[in-house]
């Protein structure tokens, strides 16, 4: 396995570290209806839970990105180097979108794209 592609597995794994952060303790959690029970929550909860489901809509480029490269044959340890830094970032955003600090958040997103986009012209 290559670390672009266990960076793949980081990366779809990662949401759930989210939902389990929007989770955290389960002060008064309703099993029953999880998504109308994390819809009420606020502070780090609502921003754990936003997060999440920005890590999963972040997914698809990402995914389509390791694949075309390791298709065409692109440099793998540039690719590798590249999908470490999204994943990095991706750590990076998660912790600053929990914390509230918004322009690091928006920072580290547009370092995580930009680490997209360069995989694409490894190509």
């Amino acid at each position: 396995m290559t670390i672009a592609f266990a960076c793949v597995l980081v990366m779809g794994l990662l949401p759930y570290v989210a939902a389990g952060i929007a989770k955290k303790g389960f002060e008064n959690y309703d099993n029953n209806h999880p998504r109308e029970w994390l819809a009420k929550q606020s502070g780090f909860r609502a921003r754990a839970n936003a997060a999440q489901a920005n890590l999963f809509e972040s997914l698809p480029l990402f995914f389509a990105a390791v694949i075309i490269a390791a298709v065409a044959h692109a440099p793998q340890e540039r690719i590798d180097f590249l999908a470490v830094c999204f994943v990095v970032c991706r750590l990076a955003y998660l912790v600053c979108y929990v914390a509230n600090w918004a322009t690091a958040r928006s920072l580290v997103w547009l370092a995580g794209l930009s680490s997209v986009i360069a995989i694409f012209f490894q190509i």
